[in-house]
């Protein structure tokens, strides 16, 4: 298991002291975002291998974010409304097409060096749906199981989601041909509009009144990584750098989601 893998599972243990009542809908809250980080890591290491012209790293990367992508869907406990149910549902159908799909591509392209244009923005579209579906399932169990995510919580955890997305984006850049396979919620918001959201998230995280010398620590190691690719991040079109890119983004995405356990313990 990667550090990144490590610090995500810390979420799980500090969010075991949480009451009865509210355990179990904050836990499968907590599984389905890991599913969502996972789920779309898995685009941008295809995208890396792709572009990486087969570097099995990127495979050996995608087989663990499938893997851990299933291992916290089993996790989910019972839905706790009827909405909450058949959304489960569709995502667990559209999970399985894509993994399918995506099984498929890798294939193709260990066995015949190229991979069908086409194919992959179909799975790029599977994987839109596929976040788009989770989110929604995310918000239904909120609203069905009487349970809220605290604010920092929540604030963390989509910042480590605007990370996944800025990291998918400039790999899906780095390998395309003739442009960006990526778009989704996103498509037509510049990556520098992101890069900037991200920066300005930091920035509100980090003077937080609530942060402990504990989490003021990890957001400045976070934002020290940060700071290494924003430029990369900005002038994505020179001097391309997705190796680095995909490295430190793994990175700042572990430490986000070290925060994140940090403030679910507390619940902040």
């Amino acid at each position: 298991m990667t550090r990144r893998w490590l610090a995500i599972s810390l979420t799980a243990l500090l969010c075991a002291g949480l009451s009865t009542a509210f355990a179990a809908p904050a836990d499968d809250l907590l599984k389905l975002h890991q599913v969502r980080l996972a789920a779309q890591k898995t685009l941008g290491d295809f995208y890396m291998y792709n572009g990486m012209e087969g570097d099995q790293r990127y495979a050996r990367m995608i087989d663990e974010s499938l893997q851990q992508t299933d291992a916290h869907l089993k996790e989910l406990g019972a839905m706790p409304g009827e909405s909450s149910r058949a959304l489960r549902t569709q995502f667990d159908t559209q999970w399985q097409s894509y993994e399918s799909e995506l099984k498929t591509l890798i294939s193709a392209l260990k066995d015949q060096g190229v991979t069908d244009l086409q194919a992959i923005a179909e799975l790029t579209t599977r994987n839109q749906q596929l976040l788009a579906l989770s989110n929604e399932l995310y918000n239904k169990i909120q609203q069905e199981g009487a349970v809220q995510v605290p604010p920092l919580t929540q604030q963390s955890r989509d910042q480590s989601l605007l990370m996944q997305t800025i990291a998918v984006d400039y790999a899906s850049r780095s390998a395309s041909v003739g442009g960006s396979f990526f778009g989704g919620a996103d498509e037509a918001r510049p990556i520098e509009e992101l890069v900037k959201e991200f920066a300005g998230k930091l920035s509100s995280m980090e003077n937080a009144p609530q942060n402990t010398a504990q989490i003021k620590q990890e957001l400045e190691n976070v934002s020290t990584k940060w700071r290494y690719i924003e430029k990369s991040l900005q002038n994505y079109n020179e001097n391309s750098v997705p190796f680095l890119v995909n490295k430190y983004a793994d990175r700042i995405i572990e430490g986000l989601e070290t925060v994140s356990a940090q403030y679910a313990g507390a619940k902040l």
